[in-house]
């Protein structure tokens, strides 16, 4: 009785969802192809009636990136060198000069020079502001110009720049580049191994493995893993980090889409290297995507302490897609959740509010998870540590002072006021911050708060609207009272503030090694990760062991 009546129900039962897929379908490609009609009617209708010239190309590429900046910031057009830049960042390996650069009016600004790379070869220091490649003036060459410093191997360039205002030459001669997403790794003391990971490119497991062993090796029986400001990367990479602290056949992350092809279980595969040494994973507000993949899926597992603050809270999973003509579309296909079944993406950007903005969810709205051994973890918004620390929190003002380079300009100007520095490890002093403090003055240097933009905004936009002059004593009155909040905040935050000064300081004498060194006897987390590593009660307590 049973199977006749499966039987009797179960066909038209599968008919009907057929015929509901089908005629979503229908509907779907009818109103995809008269769109898609009435888009490219236009687009022919204004490149060959407009009063001037146009450009195509460029008017196609703003039309698909505007599409795209509506759904999410990871939803993103590349064409063809977009998609170069794109490989990159994902192998870390390129021709070029080795460099952070940053554009800034009609100059490429040195940000951070590689050690034994073409630009440190060359001489070129953070700080100096390219204004000429070969023939190219920048200030002609609105294009990416960060393309004119990369070709075929010992291709010679000749460039100009500033350096603090000096004109200057020299000669780079390109090379291969690898950046390692194992900068660095080495031993806090006898027994205490430290790896910092800074991004999940495709050497990204190999690498880690390969420091994990060298620190067994050498005698390390715990380990930190340093996932401070990684912004992401490969999954199947993070899948496989975790591998070599967990179990072979363990769900590490599942992806969940409403396109079923993008429904995926991964699990580890391989044999780990080891499933017992005592593990401290290092997170702050930078660390995303596959960095909250491996310290959401071990804190899940209860295989690691997380320490830090909460994390970024980057859900979502993107695949590069082929289209023609060398172009790529990277697309936002699915959601991922960590084993415990909860999903940290922290910003819903199919739900905005007035000003267009995806909308946070509420602390108090997150729902509740449990980890193998059943301690409470949250969704909503980021991996919140096991242990969190305060001071790892970066402050509004210190944000800002990042973002508009007042923190990167003053130690530019202290480097060349102490040249003789070297390995020495300065002690910033209230004199120093004063000094700082009296550099931002000078250099008129715009704090430029949230606050202080949108208070900018407001009247560029009353200027548009000419009633400027009527509240122009008003909104300088605002402004100043606005910037004397500023000053209050950056001697309140003081002790952060040096401490990101100091960073800066360090990487100018002694590169960024000469940092992680500094690190692993003076950084705050990394002092509170070996003490809970040496506490084994302590460690055993927060895992539930």
């Amino acid at each position: 009785m049973f199977l006749r009546i499966k039987k009797k129900y179960f066909i038209p039962a599968i008919l009907s969802i057929f015929l509901f897929i089908g005629v979503s379908f229908k509907d779907d490609f009818f109103e995809i192809s008269k769109q898609l009609e009435i888009f490219t009617t236009l687009f022919k209708t204004i490149n060959q009636n407009y009063v001037d010239e146009t450009n195509p190309a460029e008017l196609m590429d703003k039309a698909i990136k505007s599409m795209l900046a509506d759904l999410d910031p990871y939803t993103n057009y590349f064409n063809e060198q977009d998609v170069i830049k794109f490989k990159i960042n994902n192998t870390g390996e390129y021709t070029g000069i080795g460099a952070i650069i940053t554009r800034k009016e009609d100059k490429l600004i040195i940000k951070e020079p590689y050690k034994g790379f073409p630009a440190d070869k060359a001489g070129l220091k953070a700080g100096d502001e390219i204004t000429q490649i070969g023939d190219v003036m920048l200030s002609d060459f609105k294009d990416d110009a960060s393309q004119l410093l990369k070709g075929v191997k010992n291709t010679k360039i000749e460039i100009k720049y500033l350096r603090q205002g000096k004109p200057m030459t020299t000669q780079l001669i390109l090379d291969e580049v690898e950046v390692k997403a194992v900068p660095f790794f080495g031993k806090v003391d006898d027994k205490t191994g430290y790896i910092v990971l800074s991004q999940f490119s495709q050497k990204a497991s190999s690498q880690t493995k390969e420091a994990l062993e060298k620190l067994k090796a050498d005698g390390a029986t715990q380990i930190i893993l340093d996932l401070r400001g990684n912004p992401g990367g490969l999954l199947n990479e993070a899948v496989t980090i975790c591998n070599l602290f967990v179990p072979k056949g363990e769900v590490i992350v599942t992806t969940k889409s409403k396109n079923e092809k993008y429904n995926n279980v991964y699990k580890t595969n391989r044999e780990p290297i080891d499933t017992i040494i005592p593990l401290v994973i290092l997170v702050d507000g930078k660390s995303a995507s596959a960095s909250e993949i491996v310290s959401g899926a071990l804190q899940d597992l209860d295989r690691a302490v997380i320490l830090g603050s909460r994390s970024f809270g980057k859900g979502l999973v993107q695949r590069p897609i082929d289209m023609t003509y060398g172009t790529q579309v990277k697309v936002t296909i699915s959601r991922y959740y960590t084993p415990s079944g909860r999903c940290i993406q922290a910003l819903n950007y199919n739900k905005k509010d007035k000003s267009g903005k995806a909308t946070k969810t509420e602390e108090k709205n997150y729902n509740a998870f449990k980890t193998k051994k059943g301690r409470p973890v949250f969704d909503g918004g980021g991996v919140l540590p096991d242990v969190e620390i305060a001071e790892t929190k970066t402050s509004m003002i210190a944000d800002a002072l990042q973002k508009n380079d007042g923190i990167f300009n003053y130690v530019t100007y202290y480097y060349y006021k102490n040249p003789t520095l070297g390995d020495k490890i300065p002690t910033l002093t209230d004199s120093d911050f004063a000094d700082f403090k009296a550099f931002l003055k000078r250099e008129k240097t715009d704090i430029n708060t949230e606050t202080e933009i949108a208070l900018k905004n407001t009247l560029e936009k009353a200027k548009k609207e000419n009633i400027d002059t009527a509240i122009q004593s008003e909104y300088e009155q605002l402004l100043a009272a606005l910037q004397r909040s500023e000053a209050t905040m950056i001697d309140k935050n003081q002790k952060e503030i040096k401490n990101l000064m100091l960073d800066e300081i360090i990487k100018r004498y002694q590169y960024k090694e000469g940092l992680y060194q500094y690190y692993i006897k003076n950084n705050i987390e990394i002092k509170k990760a070996v003490g809970i590593l040496n506490n084994t009660a302590e460690y055993n307590k927060i895992l539930k062991i």
